[in-house]
C-alpha cells in the first residue's frame, strides 16, 4: 500500500484516479497556501484540457496517485481566474534579458503555453 503524502509534497504528472480507479489525467499544480495551510484543490491535466479537483473531493494523496470521488472526467470544471505564465530561461538563446522581457510580460518575449489553446 501506498504511503499518504501531505499537498505539500505533490508533484507534477502524478496520476489522478477517479472513484472507480480510472485515471483522470495527471497534476498540472496544486492550488494552496501554505502559510494559511489552506488546501484549495488540484489542476490536472485531462484529454478535454485542464480540469480542477477541489480539495473536499480529494480523498486520499499518495506517493504513487491522487484519489478522489469524482466519477469522471466530465464531473470536472475548467480552473477560472488569472492565466498562469511561467518564464522558461532555457527557451531562447538571449539570456538574462530574454527571460526578463517574458517575467515582465513583453509582448514579443511572451508565449502562451501549449496547454492553454483548449480553453
Amino acid at each position: 500500500m501506498a504511503d499518504q503524502i501531505s499537498y505539500l509534497t505533490l508533484t507534477g504528472g502524478t496520476p489522478v484516479l477517479a472513484a472507480d480507479g480510472q485515471e483522470l489525467g495527471t497534476v498540472e499544480h496544486v492550488l494552496s497556501d501554505p502559510s494559511l495551510d489552506l488546501f484549495d484543490g488540484i489542476v490536472v491535466k485531462t484529454t478535454l484540457g485542464r480540469r480542477f479537483v477541489e480539495a473536499d473531493s480529494v480523498e486520499a494523496i499518495t506517493d504513487d496517485a491522487v484519489r478522489t470521488s469524482v466519477a469522471s472526467v466530465d464531473e470536472l470544471l475548467k480552473p477560472q481566474g488569472d492565466a498562469v505564465l511561467e518564464a522558461d530561461p532555457d527557451e531562447y538563446a538571449e539570456g538574462l534579458t530574454g527571460w526578463f522581457g517574458r517575467m515582465f510580460l513583453r509582448e514579443h518575449w511572451v508565449r502562451d503555453r501549449p496547454e492553454d489553446t483548449d480553453e
